[in-house]
C-alpha cells in the first residue's frame, strides 16, 4: 500500500515538473513574426490597357502606344498620343519595373508641327527610365505624387529589342501603312486589286487602321487577316472625339484631321520599326509603282546603293482619273467598287502648284512624319525620278478631265493576268463570289 502511494506521488511530481518545463520554454522562446501578405498596391501593373486608344486620367488627352526609343539623347520611351493643343499640362512618367513602381519622372511633351489647325494633334510624350528599373509598362500622371496609381491605365512598352546593337534580320522587307478606313468604306474591288498588286511587288505586310468598313469589305479584311497579309488595327476614334472627314480645320471642322491620319501613320512607323526594313506610307487608292524594275526590292536595292545615307524616298503622285463609268468584268459583276485595271490614262501634274507625293522610308531613320513629308528624320531625303517610280493614284471621285495633259500608261497591265486570278481567288475565299465565279449579290438577285 505504501509502495503504491509512493509511485502515485512520483507520477504527480513528474507531471507537474513537465508542465512547468513546457510553460517556461514557451514563455522564453520568442515568437517568429509572420510577415503580412504583399498588398496589391505594392505590385504593378494594375490595369493594362487593351485598347488602341486610352484616355489619360484627369486630362483631355488620349494615349495610343508606348515604344522603346533611345535614338534621341536623354530619352528612352516615346508614347504616341493625341493631345488637345490648348490644354497642355505638366505630366510625369511612372514605370512598372518588373513588378514594382519607379519614382516619377517629368515627361517632355512634343506636339507635332503639322496639325492643320485642328484642336487635337498627334503628340509624342518622351520619358526617361530611372536607374535600376527594368521597365515593362508605363503610365502618365498629372502630379508627381498623391495619385492613386491603382486607377491608372498602363501601356505595354513595345520594341524593347530595337535598342540592342546587333545585326537585325527583319521579319518583313516591305510594309504598307494604310491610315484610317472610315465612313463604311466598301470599295472591295479596288482594295483587293491594290493588295494583290502590292503582293506581286514584294510587299509582305499591310497595316490597316479600321474605323469602319462596309459589310463586304469586312468579310474580305477577315480573309486577308487570317491569311497573314493584313494586320488590322481597330481604330474607334469616334468614341472619343469628333473626327473630321477632311484635312483642313478651317474647311472641314471637327476635332482631329482625317480620323487621326497623322496619328496612325506615326504609330504604324513605330509598330513596324523592329519588324520591317522599309515602310510605304500611302492611301488605299494609291500604289507606289516601280517603272524600271519588276518589284520594290530590286528598285530599293539600287536606290539605297546610290543613296546610302537616305532614309526617306519621296515618290511623285499621278492621278489616273475616273470618268464616271466602269465596265466590270463578268466574274466580278456585283462586287462593290471599281476595276483599277481600266485606269490607263495618266494626268501630268501642274508644276505651278504643290504636287502631292508619298514616301518609302526606313522606319529606324524617321522620328516623326506628316502625310507627304517627314517632320523629323535622322537621315537624308531623296526625290525619286518619275521614270523610276511613281504613284498610280486611282481616286473614287471623278476628276475634271485635262485631255491635253493625259498620257496612256498601261503599267498596271503588266500584272493584269496574275492580279485577276489572285483577286478572284480572294473574293471567293471571302465569300463574295460563288464557286461558279458569280458575286453573291448577283446570285441573290436571281
Amino acid at each position: 500500500m505504501d509502495k503504491s502511494r509512493h509511485l502515485r506521488a512520483v507520477y504527480i511530481f513528474l507531471f507537474i515538473a513537465t508542465v512547468i518545463f513546457i510553460f517556461n520554454i514557451s514563455v522564453r522562446t520568442p515568437r517568429k513574426s509572420i510577415p503580412p501578405p504583399r498588398g496589391a498596391l505594392d505590385t504593378c501593373p494594375f490595369q493594362i490597357s487593351d485598347q488602341t486608344i486610352t484616355p489619360l486620367n484627369n486630362t483631355k488627352h488620349l494615349l495610343v502606344s508606348a515604344y522603346m526609343d533611345q535614338r534621341v539623347k536623354g530619352f528612352d520611351i516615346r508614347i504616341i498620343s493625341i493631345f488637345r493643343r490648348d490644354s497642355i499640362q505638366t505630366l510625369y512618367c511612372l514605370f512598372c519595373c518588373a513588378g514594382h513602381l519607379s519614382t516619377t519622372i517629368p515627361a517632355t511633351v512634343l506636339v507635332h508641327s503639322d496639325h492643320f489647325g485642328f484642336p487635337f494633334s498627334a503628340t509624342d510624350v518622351m520619358c526617361q527610365i530611372p536607374p535600376n528599373c527594368e521597365a515593362t509598362h508605363v503610365t502618365l500622371l498629372t502630379q508627381p505624387d498623391g495619385v492613386k496609381v491603382s486607377n491608372q491605365r498602363w501601356l505595354l512598352i513595345k520594341n524593347k529589342e530595337t535598342s540592342k546593337e546587333q545585326e537585325k534580320t527583319f521579319q518583313f522587307d516591305f510594309t504598307v501603312c494604310i491610315s484610317t478606313l472610315f465612313r463604311e468604306y466598301n470599295n472591295v474591288l479596288q482594295f483587293a486589286q491594290t493588295l494583290e498588286m502590292y503582293r506581286l511587288l514584294g510587299v509582305d505586310r499591310v497595316v490597316i487602321y479600321k474605323n469602319s468598313a462596309g459589310p463586304e469589305l469586312n468579310h474580305l479584311l477577315k480573309t486577308y487577316s487570317k491569311e497573314g497579309l493584313v494586320e488590322m488595327v481597330e481604330w474607334p476614334i469616334h468614341k472619343h472625339l469628333n473626327p473630321s472627314n477632311g484635312w483642313l480645320f478651317s474647311t472641314h471642322g471637327g476635332d482631329l484631321q482625317y480620323y487621326g491620319q497623322l496619328v496612325t501613320l506615326n504609330d504604324c512607323i513605330y509598330r513596324s520599326m523592329d519588324r520591317s526594313r522599309y515602310v510605304l506610307l500611302n492611301d488605299i487608292d494609291e500604289i507606289i509603282m516601280p517603272y524600271q524594275h519588276d518589284n520594290l526590292k530590286s528598285m530599293m536595292n539600287l536606290l539605297q546603293q546610290q543613296h546610302p545615307d537616305t532614309g526617306v524616298f519621296h515618290i511623285e503622285s499621278h492621278v489616273f482619273p475616273w470618268k464616271g463609268k466602269d465596265t466590270p468584268l463578268p466574274q466580278w459583276r456585283g462586287v462593290p467598287g471599281f476595276n483599277i485595271l481600266e485606269r490607263i490614262y495618266r494626268e501630268d501634274p501642274d508644276k505651278n502648284i504643290f504636287h502631292p507625293q508619298k514616301m518609302i522610308i526606313q522606319p529606324r531613320l524617321v522620328e516623326q512624319t506628316s502625310v507627304q513629308d517627314v517632320l523629323k528624320t535622322f537621315g537624308q531625303k531623296y526625290k525619286v525620278p518619275m521614270d523610276i517610280c511613281r504613284i498610280i493614284h486611282c481616286p473614287t471621285v471623278p476628276q475634271k478631265e485635262q485631255l491635253l495633259s493625259q498620257h496612256k500608261d498601261t503599267r498596271l497591265w503588266d500584272f493584269k493576268d496574275k492580279v485577276m486570278l489572285r483577286v478572284t481567288e480572294m473574293l471567293r475565299r471571302g465569300g463574295l463570289l460563288s464557286s461558279e465565279g458569280e458575286s453573291q449579290n448577283e446570285t441573290k438577285s436571281k
